[in-house]
């Protein structure tokens, strides 16, 4: 036994030792290169040729070191500071609580947030923005304008706009504004309580506890989490929601990275407040981060049923590092597993192609893990649904018309005809709306190519080379000519589409944004499927079971038939 102790001893000396070694050597040329580096950086400032700007040349040189790293791993110099910490960390800020929008060169302002200045002061979608406190917005970018906006709270801002012709001035005085990360919370069909989640940030677990503890309180028969829209944030703030539904002590997420430091577990603090409640998860591509940890340890526990797509697959963790004259660095330091060992991110950084190319882990490679029941779960490429809802993909001609901001045109002018609408959950364009906005796009430019056209181009190109053009051209120029009368109809071919969008956007012109989310639930395939399965207590047993013909539902092979990816 005393021998065994001895070796053992003598290994752990000895990696202590290399490991000592390689970190002083790691040490050394980062030292070295830094010289190299400092003396390379002073010499060019010194001695080029022409004028140099030594910041621009500074952002270029860090920008490049991180372009071989992964878009997460970034520098934030001090001037964009206060949009970081908005987008990562907090959701308050201030300003008059309006977002703006640019169409042709021209800035108008594009929603209104219900109760802060902006709303109180009677500025409406659709108001053209001139100046801003004396300021020609005209050439101005995004930042720019959001700098003009934002200010502390109680100082005015001048605003001169356009609205139907006339131009007028208001005076809004600013506020603390306050993005909350649950979007909306509330009872829907069938006595089902629905929470919407949109981001990660300060206080998100806060938010959803108070949400669900108030809906609770119509004892609903089950939930409805939505991170369907949510990119994630705060890796601690996923663990408290999911400790919400799991109880006290159980493993959420593990990080590892190189740095032992760096290494470390995420348990759960408490007892949940709904150890029992019945809970559907939603994704899509858009999950990601924090979203996939909630779905992924949520899926792992057999503790939700988790619908819709599959989702982004982000599973690196970053840490900010603040360095020298207010600025700061995001590193990738850690990737995240879930509790069955599983790492869902679903781009490999690390192995590049010769041009710098990255490329999604393939999916014959990905491995299996268990759930805590014994079900089958996937590592790479984000989050597999344990019952998958085939995606709505938009047609080219709204795309088309989307793009080119036509839908917000004809609802300004709908909002000024109509003083009111129905509810939000009972308003319906009728088929003289419609009419009328097919009208209105007569003289609009949405013109589009579409998949078919590109390849009938193709295909004569084709014939061109092989010297076949003579032979075809007769039938390429009759398919040409059908494509044409076919574009004509498909107005009324994606009716139903664009009346979808249309109807969301106008009821947001008169409930805000909390009306354009209970208008879209009438339209909304994953919260149906939702409502089916807490409907049948059977049918989501055998799921999270993983019996009979549930078993294997949410496997890579039926994710990506019915998911489209994002990267």
């Amino acid at each position: 036994m005393k021998k065994q102790y001895k070796i053992a001893a003598v290994i752990a000396l000895v990696a202590f030792s290399v490991g000592s070694w390689s970190f002083k050597e790691d040490l050394f040329q980062v030292s070295k290169n830094l010289d190299v580096f400092a003396a390379l950086y002073k010499e060019i400032n010194i001695n080029y040729v022409d004028e140099t700007n030594p910041s621009d040349l500074m952002k270029t040189g860090i920008d490049a070191m991180l372009e071989d790293l992964d878009p997460y791993t970034e520098y934030v110099p001090e001037s964009e500071i206060e949009d970081y910490k908005l987008k990562y960390v907090s959701t308050q800020y201030g300003g008059i609580g309006a977002s703006t929008l640019f169409i042709e060169g021209k800035l108008f302002i594009n929603e209104v947030m219900e109760g802060y200045p902006a709303d109180k002061q009677g500025l409406l979608p659709g108001d053209q923005l001139l100046k801003i406190s004396n300021s020609d917005v005209k050439g101005k970018d995004r930042a720019q304008v959001s700098q003009l906006l934002r200010g502390p709270k109680g100082a005015p801002v001048e605003l001169l706009i356009i609205r139907n012709g006339a131009v007028l001035n208001k005076t809004v005085v600013r506020d603390e504004i306050k993005q909350p990360n649950v979007a909306y919370a509330g009872m829907i069909a069938d006595n089902v309580a629905y929470i919407r989640l949109d981001k990660f940030l300060e206080n998100s677990a806060k938010e959803v506890k108070e949400a669900a503890v108030e809906l609770s309180r119509q004892q609903p028969k089950g939930m409805v989490l939505d991170l369907r829209y949510n990119g994630g944030g705060i890796l601690q703030e996923a663990v408290k929601i999911v400790n919400l539904f799991v109880g006290k002590g159980v493993l959420v997420v593990t990080q590892k990275g190189r740095n032992p430091q760096k290494t470390f577990a995420y348990n759960t603090l408490s007892d949940p407040l709904f150890a029992q409640m019945p809970l559907v998860v939603l994704i899509g591509p858009n999950s990601a981060s924090a979203s996939e940890i909630v779905a992924g340890a949520l899926q792992d526990l057999d503790r939700a049923i988790i619908v819709g797509q599959r989702s982004y697959g982000k599973g690196l963790v970053q840490q900010t590092f603040n360095l020298p004259y207010n600025s700061l660095v995001k590193v990738t330091v850690a990737k995240y597993f879930t509790p069955s060992g599983r790492c869902i991110q679903a781009v490999d950084y690390a192995h590049r192609d010769a041009d710098g190319s990255t490329h999604r882990f393939a999916d014959s490679l990905l491995s299996k893990f268990n759930t805590r029941a014994g079900r089958t779960v996937y590592d790479g490429n984000g989050i597999y649904p344990d019952v998958v809802v085939n995606a709505s993909k938009l047609s080219p001609i709204t795309t088309s018309i989307l793009s080119k901001s036509l839908f917000f045109d004809y609802v300004n002018a709908y909002k000024l005809k109509h003083k009111a609408i129905a509810p939000a959950a009972e308003f319906r364009l009728t088929d003289a709306d419609y009419t009328e906005f097919m009208t209105s796009l007569e003289d609009k430019d949405y013109s589009y190519t579409s998949k078919t056209e590109r390849l009938l181009v193709d295909l004569r190109d084709e014939a061109e080379k092989e010297n076949k053009l003579a032979a075809v051209k007769s039938s390429l120029d009759d398919l040409k000519a059908k494509m044409l009368v076919a574009r004509k109809t498909e107005l009324m071919t994606h009716k139903a589409e664009i009346i979808r969008i249309l109807e969301t956007q106008i009821a947001s012109r008169y409930y805000y944004e909390k009306g354009k989310v209970v208008q879209a639930f009438q339209y909304d395939k994953e919260l149906a499927q939702a409502n089916l399965l807490l409907k049948d207590s059977a049918k989501m047993l055998a799921i999270l079971k993983g019996d009979g013909a549930y078993k294997n539902i949410g496997s890579p092979a039926k994710a990506i038939a019915s998911a489209e990816l994002t990267d």
